[in-house]
């Protein structure tokens, strides 16, 4: 191990020893659960221990609340994803009964797909998910959301230039 190693360990221990009981109960207040809290404060230490910066922090509670509360957000779409996707699911006409990994498969490409469009503007990501999803005609998405076919445009090649950079990467 480098002493590059054994520095990063060393601090990614002491910040676990004096902030981990505490971000356990900062997590367990906004989560309302203490298993789902324990298990993003173990996630919010990984990521730390990846991003290899423990030995520089200044304040290291808004550190890791900071990283916390992203994992907190990414959970939270998660589940309103799955709670979508499970809703169309039981409002389907004929009941669809897929294997479990299946549905992980197919919950995990909506996640992918909801970090692929969250960098982008609201009025783009609209415009985007209508032509993708729905199919609608570039004048029928003018129409519906009072904008010229120019403006649905500029908008549908920034979503598509968008996600193709971020594939590419």
């Amino acid at each position: 191990m480098s002493s590059a190693d054994a520095s990063l360990h060393t601090a990614v221990h002491s910040l676990y020893q004096e902030h981990h009981n505490w971000l356990c109960g900062w997590l367990r207040k906004r989560l309302g659960c203490a298993d789902n809290a324990a298990d993003l404060a173990q996630d919010t230490f990984i990521r730390v221990l990846t991003l290899r910066k423990a030995a520089e922090l200044r304040e290291p509670r808004a550190y890791l609340s900071s990283i916390a509360r992203s994992l907190m957000i990414d959970l939270f779409r998660r589940r309103a994803l799955e709670t979508a996707y499970l809703d169309t699911l039981a409002a389907l006409p004929e009941p669809v009964d897929i294997s479990p990994e299946t549905r992980a498969l197919i919950i995990e490409t909506l996640v992918e797909i909801d970090r692929l469009l969250d960098g982008l503007g609201s009025r783009t990501r609209e415009i985007f998910l209508l032509a993708q999803l729905d199919g609608l005609s570039y004048v029928d998405i003018g129409r519906r959301l009072g904008v010229s076919v120019n403006t649905v445009k500029k908008h549908a090649v920034r979503g598509l230039t968008h996600c193709l950079l971020l594939l590419e990467d």
